[in-house]
């Protein structure tokens, strides 16, 4: 006598659910190792390299990725907010040869057009220090791939300034000791600083230089295009290129007279700390910000390190 299939469950209903269930099991199989491990994806190809911050990244996966610590990497990048990546972002990916212990001294790798003031602004310490821990280095000659101490010292102060073109959605931003703005300004500009350029070509003047309403003085915002770069209104030395915290890709330029000029909020750095440049010279691409969702240079003009009106220089 024929078999009667159980009530309530048709042939075909059981062989769908036994053909789910091996496609599960392959599928679990897949993604285990021989051991029975779930295998990671791990990219060692970012390791020791930058990597660019893409939509969903955290700082979490990308340590995964390149299969160093979390703490590593985060101590490797002081100035990333983990809980605010901002996409374009670029993070410095440690190595398996790389150290980080909260105290210092930090095992760092020395990596293409590093040197000591490079590492040391970026760790928040000194040059010196940094020789003094590696007494058998020659700074003038660094190689990409040697291996160096690196000491940390306890973080500089700071002067925190109210910005409407911060890239913090809350519009803080921290301004470095060495770009802290003064309350009093210079009563008069040497008479060589007259008729220079504007860092732009093409520009919007959305917040001028000056006090707001909480009394802090405020530096020059300009809103321009996409893909436009900040030039250098006179001929100068760049004594600063690289980040700062709040304030994104910073140039500093210094000219003639103790007077600097100051480019923040940039994207990409088109020259080293210690070039010269002339009038005109571009120095970086100009950054999006996401609190106002524009392209914003920050502009600064300093005299002797006090802040001066860029109109008082700018033709």
């Amino acid at each position: 006598m024929a078999q009667r299939p159980v009530a309530g469950k048709r042939p075909g209903t059981r062989i769908a659910l036994i053909l789910l269930c091996l496609l599960t099991l392959l599928s679990l199989a897949g993604c285990a190792s021989p051991g029975g491990e779930v295998q990671r994806r791990v990219d060692s190809g970012i390791a020791g390299n930058w990597v660019v911050v893409q939509r969903g990244d955290t700082l979490g996966n990308i340590a995964a990725r390149a299969d160093v610590p979390l703490a590593r990497l985060q101590r490797f990048n002081p100035d990333a907010n983990p809980n605010r990546l901002a996409v374009g972002q670029r993070l410095l990916v440690p190595t398996q040869r790389e150290r980080a212990p909260s105290g210092g001294p930090y095992r760092y790798q020395i990596r293409p057009g590093d040197t000591f003031s490079a590492v040391a602004r970026r760790f928040n310490t000194t040059p010196s220090r940094i020789q003094s821990a590696n007494p058998g280095v020659a700074p003038t000659r660094l190689r990409v791939g040697q291996i160096v101490q690196v000491p940390l010292r306890g973080s500089t102060g700071t002067v925190a300034a109210t910005s409407s073109g911060g890239r913090s959605s809350g519009g803080s931003t921290s301004v470095p000791a060495r770009a802290a703005a003064p309350s009093a300004a210079p009563s008069s500009v040497p008479s060589s600083a007259r008729n220079w350029p504007w860092p732009l070509e093409d520009y919007r003047i959305v917040r001028s230089y000056g006090t707001d309403s909480h009394g802090t003085l405020q530096p020059m915002l300009l809103a321009t295009s996409r893909g436009a770069r900040a030039k250098a209104v006179a001929d100068g030395d760049v004594r600063f290129a690289g980040s700062m915290r709040q304030l994104g890709r910073v140039i500093i330029v210094h000219h003639a007279n103790n007077l600097q000029s100051v480019y923040a909020l940039c994207d990409k750095l088109l020259v080293d700390d210690g070039t010269r440049v002339s009038r005109g010279t571009p120095l970086c691409e100009i950054g999006f910000s996401n609190a106002t969702e524009r392209f914003d240079l920050l502009f600064d003009m300093r005299l002797g390190g006090k802040p001066i009106d860029p109109r008082r220089v700018l033709r």
